[in-house]
Order: structure tokens, then sequence, then C-alpha cells
């Protein structure tokens, strides 16, 4: 089993929404612009990881597909 990376970097991306979503609420009028860049990069760490899961578990499971038609044969 892979062992989990740093804790901090795990979670630094739901932080940094939470971080967002708090400059959004607190700012007024054109100010909570400068909260999106900060919503917008946490989401992208987030869901490129997601993506990246997806397909490397894809490609396992057609490997082992693989393997096992070829053992059937």
């Amino acid at each position: 089993m892979k062992r989990l990376g740093n804790p901090l970097v795990s979670l630094s991306a739901p932080f940094l929404i939470v971080l967002a979503i708090t400059g959004f609420m607190h700012r007024d009028g054109r100010d909570r612009i400068q909260a999106l860049p900060a919503l917008l990069v946490g989401s992208g760490i987030i869901l490129s990881g997601t993506i990246r899961r997806f397909r490397r578990r894809r490609m396992l499971l057609l490997e082992v597909r693989k393997t096992m038609e070829e053992k059937n044969y």
C-alpha cells in the first residue's frame, strides 16, 4: 500500500478553497473578484487529482483484464 504524503500538502487545496470563500464573504463589491483566483486554483488542484486517480485506476483495470485474458488462452 502506498504511503500517504505530507498531510499538510494534502489539505492545502481544501484550505485554499475555504480561504477563498471566507475572503469572498468578507469583501464588498468589486473586491470580491480578488478571491476568485484562490478558489479556481484550489478547485483545479482537486479536479486534476481526481482525474489522475481515475485514469490510473482505469489503466490498472485494463492491465488486470489483459492478464486474465492471456491466462485463459
